[in-house]
């Protein structure tokens, strides 16, 4: 009995040691958002391997006092200190300039609105003055994704089955696109385009730039087994064309963001404080609005503002106290931001988007250098989809997640 009991006793010895290294293999050296090809040398990757950490250097510091705006409890309140009001004087109005369900719309860059009417197939383009035209007599079946240049009156259109195609509105110029091309960006002058190219194999998986048209072709990065940790999106100061979440593992709740610029540069990289990164570059890409969620959060989205360009690239980063998605905000200019945020957020939002979308929403506009916050008040209840600012600024547009058609808000 006596050798029983010792034997028991270090058995329990055995497992308690082997549940403690387990916890700490878990929640210390978790990889779930390091590159797993990745090294710590400064040599150009081969194969599916990006860019290590070893070639940039980004910030460190988590949220501390330095960094963090006041929430909305710690600035004044100046609520309806913008949009423009109703006849008695109370509250802006939110104007429904198209009824029909649309998709992908987009300021045009002669002012107003471009869009895809879901309902007849078709492209229109809103003038500033309301006016609704169609952009070509051309009917588009079901489309899922629009890529708008910002410079012409083209784009590029995919759909459902994989199928792409460039298409100048002007000219009625079509040219197909290959097929396992997705995720195109449009470079600012419109002159360029960076997408994915995926490849049956992992070797054949690209993060290539060419022209609208498909041709002049130029492989940029190997995307190997990293395809889905990518980001495409060209930056307004034509910079970078995209952000990949492949950096040094951080922790469960961190992760390194390498930025990728079409020549090869060396770029400093950037510390994000959770997952499910959601990002939008202020107008002169200086900036970069992101969106994370993680446990300090209680897994519910926080915006922050990091400075993205040039050798300032990790500098400047505040936490701006307000729980929402990244693709719920639109840059005014480069120091202000408005923003849908939900009223009623519950914890793991940030797992489960959909939680929120019946959510009412606010609309504030958020000062990214100082913190302060104003809530546009509206009439009506919206829960904001998408948005963007167009004429010059002047005014607000939004589509709804429950409510069909394209919404405005004079400024």
């Amino acid at each position: 009995m006596h050798l029983k009991r010792i034997m028991l006793i270090i058995g329990f010895i055995l497992v308690v040691i082997g549940l403690g290294y387990a916890i700490y293999v878990v929640f210390f050296t978790q990889q779930g958002f390091n590159n797993p090809q990745s090294t710590t040398t400064t040599e150009t990757p081969t194969g599916s391997q990006f860019p290590t950490a070893g070639q940039g250097t980004g910030t460190s510091t988590v949220g501390t006092p330095s960094d963090r705006l006041p929430s909305s409890n710690e600035v004044p309140d100046t609520s309806g200190a913008q949009g423009t009001t109703d006849s008695t004087g109370s509250s802006p109005l939110v104007n429904q300039l198209v009824e029909q369900p649309i998709s992908n719309a987009s300021s045009a860059s002669n002012g107003g609105v471009k869009f895809y009417n879901q309902a007849d197939g078709k492209f229109y383009h809103v003038t500033a003055t309301g006016a609704v035209d169609a952009l070509a007599d051309t009917t588009f079946f079901n489309v899922s994704s629009v890529d708008w240049s910002p410079k012409r009156n083209e784009a590029i259109i995919e759909y459902p089955d994989g199928a792409n195609i460039y298409y100048n509105f002007d000219t009625k110029e079509q040219v197909t696109l290959p097929q396992h091309w997705e995720s195109f960006s449009f470079e600012q002058t419109g002159d360029k385009i960076a997408a994915k190219s995926i490849g049956f194999s992992e070797e054949n998986q690209w993060l290539v730039v060419s022209d609208p048209k498909g041709t002049n072709v130029t492989p940029i990065e190997p995307l190997g087994q990293n395809a889905a940790k990518v980001i495409v999106d060209w930056s307004p100061n034509n910079s970078v064309i995209a952000l990949s979440r492949t950096g040094e593992s951080l922790g469960s709740d961190r992760q390194e963001v390498l930025l990728l610029g079409q020549y090869g540069e060396n770029f400093k990289s950037v510390i994000v404080e959770g997952r499910d990164l959601r990002s939008t570059w202020s107008p002169n890409g200086e900036k970069l609005l992101h969106s994370v969620y993680s446990a300090q959060s209680e897994y519910q989205p926080q915006l922050w503002v990091v400075n993205a360009s040039g050798d300032t690239i990790g500098s400047g980063r505040k936490l701006l106290n307000v729980n929402t998605w990244a693709d719920k905000c639109a840059f005014a200019d480069d120091r202000y931001v408005y923003c849908g945020v939900p009223r009623i957020l519950e914890k793991g939002s940030g797992f489960v988007p959909a939680l929120a979308d019946a959510a009412p929403d606010d609309i504030i506009r958020i000062d990214t250098q100082t913190g302060l916050k104003q809530q546009i008040q509206t009439d009506g209840v919206h829960t904001v989809d998408s948005m963007f600012l167009g004429d010059s600024g002047r005014t607000l547009y939004f589509t709804d997640k429950n409510q069909t058609g394209l919404f405005q808000i004079p400024l």
